[in-house]
């Protein structure tokens, strides 16, 4: 699991029927260096699975490949990236 910020909603004009009910967000995960600075994220962007409802600007618990579609057993969705948790917020040990 990795923690992303959300970066806007993705937009479908036609999908896979699972999808009907979805809310796709465009996320990208951050490395610790980002966190711990509170800068943006540099990475590569991705497209996660939101039930949650997170905002613009939030940060999130993903969850990727084969674990990503574990909530949605038995059914087969065909999701790679999910919105686990909403972070309200992170900590860091103080470095003496």
């Amino acid at each position: 699991m990795r923690i992303a910020k959300i970066l806007g909603t993705v937009v479908l004009g036609r999908s896979h029927p699972s999808y009907a009910n979805a809310r796709l967000r465009l996320a990208v995960p951050m490395t610790l260096a980002e966190l711990e600075a509170n800068e943006q994220p540099a990475g590569e962007s991705l497209v996660l699975w939101d039930e949650l409802g997170a905002g613009n600007g939030s940060l999130v618990a993903l969850s990727e490949s084969s674990e990503a579609a574990q909530p949605f057993r038995p059914d087969i969705i065909p999701v790679d990236a999910y919105n686990a948790a909403i972070l309200d917020s992170i900590s860091f040990p103080s470095h003496s």
